[in-house]
């Protein structure tokens, strides 16, 4: 069975994260996406706007001295836009250590993304490595 066009399209984006490819990031999602941050952190919060959505990318690399890791395990479609990714997150930040399962839900309308709400297994432990 052919996998979904909705879920090629985000394992090709969780392939242009890994490689720090925000050129493909940029072309895949609408000029006023959002990506929702879940948690009370320094980088928690609401990024509106495509500029804003690569900056937090680049935040991720730039906080994590690199080590940022994201595997995706899975995902999941429902034929009308949305898709859920299910990931792995690892990384590390000022002598602390992250090894977490998270996921995205995705909004697609057309072939653009334009919401990106992620979710952590443990927001207490989020909280604390972003703090």
């Amino acid at each position: 069975m052919a996998e979904h066009p909705h879920a090629a399209q985000i394992r090709r984006g969780y392939a242009a994260f890994s490689a720090g490819d925000m050129d493909t990031l940029r072309g895949m999602m609408t000029s006023d996406c959002t990506h929702h941050v879940p948690g009370s952190h320094q980088l928690s919060g609401d990024m509106k706007g495509i500029d804003a959505v690569l900056g937090y990318y680049g935040q991720l690399a730039a906080q994590t001295n690199g080590t940022l890791r994201v595997e995706l395990r899975d995902t999941f479609v429902d034929g009308r836009g949305h898709v859920i990714s299910v990931h792995r997150t690892t990384a590390e930040r000022g002598g602390k250590k992250i090894d977490m399962a998270g996921g995205i839900v995705f909004r697609i309308v057309g072939d653009k993304i334009t919401d990106l709400d992620e979710c952590v297994a443990d927001m207490a432990a989020s909280d604390e490595f972003w703090a």
